[in-house]
């Protein structure tokens, strides 16, 4: 979810963060494919679009697959194959948790790859505990541990300036605080995960951000949030997919 930087050989960078802060992720890819046989950073800077749409748009995932196996197979230094196996860990955790095919062995295996490659002072290691972190909350079941991985990540991230990355941490700390029925602590997170992605102009993030700011907050603004989350939901064409559920009307009792 953070950016691979790239060398300034590499150009059209605001227009790739342009389309993907849209949801534009194959578009964003396409940018960069002219880079990708013989850039690294530019072939796993595209496997890292693709494999983010596919946790949006849920789809995707065979593309993903092969333009990841493209970036691993140029990775030259520890750093290269430390990001490379961190995104590999990444697309694993994602089509397990969507139910695409358990993968969980194969996350948990690439991210001990990542972790012995990037050293505890790389500019990858806080996206790499993040993800460490959504494997122990979301497929181990384990908050305690989600929580300290979430911790070292924003506190990396905030050393290396990764705003962006700040925008996740917040939001999933705010999620377990929640969880625990600490409401002040999760409207506080909620809200600066909200306010760095406005910020950032990261419209496909958005909506999720008003609307788990919403679940925590007071009528009448928990219904302003929404609204404003259905709002942008549209504009993206339904888009992430897995907002859908929250913007579906229940079935009326006489049409069942």
């Amino acid at each position: 979810m953070a950016d691979t930087a790239l060398s300034e050989s590499v150009v059209g960078e605001p227009d790739v963060w342009r389309l993907r802060a849209r949801g534009c992720w194959a578009e964003a890819a396409a940018l960069l494919a002219p880079y990708c046989a013989d850039h690294p950073g530019a072939a796993l800077r595209r496997a890292e679009l693709l494999v983010e749409g596919c946790f949006y748009h849920l789809d995707g995932w065979a593309e993903a697959e092969d333009a990841l196996r493209a970036a691993e197979a140029l990775a030259g230094t520890d750093e290269e194959r430390g990001a490379a196996a961190s995104e590999r860990g990444y697309l694993a955790y994602g089509a397990t948790l969507f139910s695409v095919r358990d993968r969980a062995d194969e996350a948990s295996s690439a991210f001990g790859r990542a972790a012995a490659l990037l050293s505890p002072a790389s500019p990858g290691r806080p996206l790499l505990d993040f993800r460490r972190g959504l494997v122990a909350e979301n497929l181990a079941a384990n908050p305690a541990a989600a929580r300290a991985a979430y911790r070292r990540a924003h506190a990396g991230a905030v050393a290396h300036g990764d705003v962006f990355l700040t925008s996740f941490t917040w939001r999933h700390l705010a999620g377990l605080a929640a969880a625990e029925g600490d409401l002040a602590e999760a409207r506080h997170g909620f809200s600066e995960s909200l306010r760095i992605r406005v910020s950032l102009g990261h419209l496909v993030g958005t909506a999720p951000a008003l609307l788990a700011l919403a679940d925590v907050e007071d009528e009448p603004e928990a219904e302003r949030l929404r609204l404003e989350a259905a709002r942008l939901y549209a504009l993206l064409d339904n888009v992430p997919a897995w907002l859908a559920p929250a913007f579906t009307p229940p079935a009326r009792a006489d049409t069942l």
